[in-house]
């Protein structure tokens, strides 16, 4: 996500920022669906709208940072080099994202996601959008059509990849031992 430069941005992310952590803790302290939008606008001192304003559903105040990971994602893609192969771009992307969710602090909130239907719900239907993106940026990278069997498996592949490493053990070398099979699987079915 870019840094807003200027304060009615800087304003706006923090209003977003506040709201997000303000339902969060309410969400862990309380239990999700013992939690409304209301609730949250309360606590956050906002109106609902302003709630509504910087997030389309009670889902997306968990996965606040749906959007960033998905423009990273397509970034991995569109804003490598010339002669990065884009594989490794991938991987390293990936490792950054595993990083994130696996920082200090982030196991209850992946308890939290685990245990209530609504947002295991919304997480794959997030995912299913992001392997979309992806292959698009992957299809167009390489001038093939938006439905390019290749471009969509190996979107589905990263974005698994990213959701397995996340809950194993390692989840570093779990990126690496699923991206040399995700690159051996590339380097037999890329288009030409």
């Amino acid at each position: 996500m870019t840094v807003p430069t200027g304060r009615r941005e800087r304003k706006k992310a923090a209003t977003r920022q506040k709201i997000a952590d303000t339902a969060l803790a309410l969400f862990l302290e309380r239990g999700y669906d013992a939690v409304g939008i209301r609730d949250v606008a309360a606590e956050a001192d906002v109106a609902v709208t302003t709630v509504f304003s910087h997030f389309v559903s009670k889902e997306a105040l968990v996965f606040e940072q749906d959007e960033n990971f998905e423009q990273r994602l397509t970034q991995a893609v569109t804003g490598r080099s010339a002669d990065e192969p884009l594989i490794p771009a991938l991987r390293h992307e990936i490792h950054a994202m595993v990083r994130h969710c696996a920082a200090e602090g982030a196991a209850p909130i992946w308890h939290l996601i685990d245990r209530t239907p609504a947002l295991r719900e919304y997480e794959e239907s997030m995912r299913l959008r992001h392997a979309k993106s992806l292959a698009a940026a992957i299809a167009a990278d390489l001038g093939q059509p938006p439905t390019s069997t290749a471009s969509q498996a190996i979107a589905r592949f990263v974005i698994d990849a990213y959701s397995l490493a996340r809950e194993a053990a390692d989840p570093h070398a779990a990126v690496d031992e699923i991206f040399r099979m995700i690159e051996a699987a590339w380097e037999t079915a890329r288009p030409a």
